[in-house]
Order: C-alpha cells, then structure tokens, then sequence
C-alpha cells in the first residue's frame, strides 16, 4: 500500500464518530453521525441520521456506489500538536501514532482526543492535565 493510501484511509477512518454530511449519486443529503464505515467500498452507517426533509432516521446504512461525498464541518483534531506540547514536558518519552488516533507517553499512558485512556498515577496525572490545558486553549 502506498503513502497516499494509507493516508487517505488514515482521512477517511477520522471522520468515525463524527458528524458528516453524505450526499448520494441520486442527489440527496443525509447528515449524521458516522458509526461505521467499509473503508473498501465506502459503505457506511450513519446514526441519528437526518435527510433533507428533515425526516429522523435511527439508522441508516449506504451501500459505498451510492456514495457521492462525505463531507465533515467539525474541525479534526490536533494530536500531532498535542503530542509537541507533550514533547516539551516529556521530552523523549512521547510518541505518536497519529494513523492510529493515540499518544504513547512513557510506554505506559495512552491519550486519545477523549483525554487519558490508560495509564494511572502522577505521569497520567500530568498527561490529563497537560490534555486539558490544550483543550481549554484550543476552544478559545
């Protein structure tokens, strides 16, 4: 698989647990959340989906050849800025697996954009704070 693959799978697989809008071959909208996604064929699931009416569908699963666009309003979130300002605190004991969505600090804390999510004690501690200081600039 090439660089470029691997990145637009890296792109398609970020918008997971977003809120997208999908326009089909057949011209209609739909907008919800997206829970899952064939990243082969580009089906996906969205839920609390809306169409165009405005019509609310718990549900709803798009076969990948209907698919037009995905498009996502929501901003993607920084982990490779979040992990430089976890470098400057941890110098050498970060890494970055951005593909993959999460922050190795220490080889024994796991960050996502949902905050700590393994790891416990001072260094997780540090690491949530350090989260949460990014997160409070990156809303103002």
């Amino acid at each position: 698989m090439s660089v470029a693959q691997r990145k637009y799978f890296t792109e398609v697989a970020a918008l997971a647990d977003k809120t997208v809008a999908v326009v089909t071959t057949t011209g209609k909208t739909f907008s919800g959340t997206l829970v899952g996604i064939n990243p082969d064929s580009l089906s996906l699931t969205l839920a609390d989906a809306k169409d165009e009416s405005g019509k609310s569908l718990n549900r709803l699963v798009l076969n990948g050849a209907n698919v037009m666009s995905i498009a996502s309003t929501e901003k993607p979130f920084d982990l490779k800025s979040l992990s430089g300002r976890l470098e400057k605190v941890f110098p050498t004991m970060v890494k970055l697996y951005e593909d993959q969505g999460f922050i190795w600090v220490m080889d024994k804390v796991k960050l996502t954009e949902k905050g700590v999510v393994e790891g416990a004690g001072p260094a997780a501690e540090r690491v949530q704070k350090v989260y949460t200081q990014f997160i409070s600039e990156a809303k103002a």
